[in-house]
């Protein structure tokens, strides 16, 4: 059972019906362990992933780790990343990938679509910097009172402290890519303006956590999402349920072949066992049980969703990336986004709510695809 269909039956009003599919609730998947080089291959979306071929190889990839200082409230934390690029390479463009938030969120999700685009030929080169959010991955996870203006004021600072990863560049664009509320976060930002990334790209974008997305926000409602995420908090009872709710392995695979991942035999133990590590970390419990509560939400309703992406119009382009298999409700909310104001092109790609993760080189080819329409072109390294 997932943490937020247990949680959907503690805090529900009746036993009401209640469906897997309709949960947005996004975790993240594993890839290979971090090396330090690596030599990297890249195919094409119009085949089929696992009978493509290998391509040329292309120079070195270096592939590094390491810590921000982020400082809130009084407090530093350190928030993990990860860099991406070509060796001996110059005056790149940046790109920032930030996962999709989660209980088992890790920069992971990303690492193959950045070493795709990464390894890409033409006059234009990537730095791919990758970041795990504050609470969530191998970033520190400080019990903190969580919500959407923390996020996007950690966003906001490490996109424009002079201490940030993403300083050491030449070039002062920056490309946004996020998924699910991470996406929704960085439009926010940059509608006020407190970022100005050059574009954004919205992967399967989320705005609505998966309880209220399912029972709506009335009063009596919210009452009882506090109360969940108090218990969820709390010493000692809230281990106990986190462990209940999240924390094994069992209620890991059974929301990511519910919801997560468009095809369930893509759901490895590897893949499990993996998220499974993540969710015994301490302070493991603080951004989900926010999260799945709603606390995190940017917006509370679809038209300001969309006012989002209005109010960037003509200002930035942004992409929004589709999948065929996402839940019903969540789907319904991206499909919302096609043709409206302020998204200059939105596309379809397999997968469900995080598809980076489980088709990360059709992901990487519509990204690149974009790029190429709002920048130098980028050849695949096939050519």
């Amino acid at each position: 059972m997932s943490m937020a269909l247990a949680a959907a039956m503690y805090i529900s009003p009746c036993p009401a019906k209640f469906s897997r599919s309709s949960i947005s609730f996004a975790p993240h998947f594993s890839c290979s362990r971090l090396g330090t080089r690596v030599k990297v291959r890249c195919v094409s979306s119009s085949v089929d992933p696992s009978k493509s071929t290998a391509v040329t190889e292309k120079p070195l990839i270096s592939t590094k780790s390491g810590n921000w200082r982020w400082r809130f409230q009084g407090t530093t934390i350190n928030i993990n990343y990860e860099e991406h690029k070509e060796e001996n390479s110059a005056n790149e463009k940046r790109i920032l990938m930030i996962p999709t938030i989660s209980d088992v969120s890790t920069v992971e999700e990303w690492r193959v679509v950045a070493k795709n685009i990464v390894a890409r030929e033409g006059n234009v080169k990537w730095r791919a910097i990758i970041v795990d959010w504050p609470g969530l991955g191998d970033s520190e996870r400080p019990l903190l009172n969580y919500n959407a203006d923390v996020m996007e004021n950690f966003l906001t600072q490490i996109v424009n402290a002079a201490d940030s990863p993403l300083r050491n560049s030449v070039d002062e664009d920056l490309v946004i890519v996020g998924g699910g509320h991470a996406a929704t976060i960085a439009l926010c930002a940059a509608g006020k303006g407190q970022i100005k990334p050059s574009a954004i790209a919205a992967v399967a974008p989320t705005w609505s956590g998966p309880l209220p997305i399912v029972f709506g926000r009335s009063s009596e409602m919210e009452s009882r999402y506090g109360l969940l995420r108090g218990t969820l908090r709390a010493p000692a009872v809230g281990w106990m349920m986190y462990n209940v709710l999240v924390s094994n392995e069992k209620a890991i695979e059974s929301q990511y072949k519910s919801h997560v991942y468009a095809d369930p035999d893509n759901v490895t133990s590897n893949v499990v066992k993996s998220r499974y590590a993540l969710t015994k970390r301490k302070g493991a419990r603080y951004v989900p049980a926010a999260f799945l509560t709603g606390l995190l939400d940017p917006v509370k309703t679809r038209d300001e969703f969309l006012d989002l992406f209005a109010k960037l119009d003509g200002k930035i382009p942004v992409l929004v990336v589709s999948t065929r298999n996402a839940p019903k409700r969540s789907k319904a909310e991206i499909a919302a986004l096609e043709g409206a104001k302020g998204v200059t092109k939105f596309v379809e790609v397999p997968g469900a709510l995080l598809p980076q993760e489980e088709y990360p080189v059709p992901v990487a080819e519509e990204l690149c695809q974009f790029l190429q329409s709002i920048s130098v072109p980028i050849r695949d390294i096939r050519q």
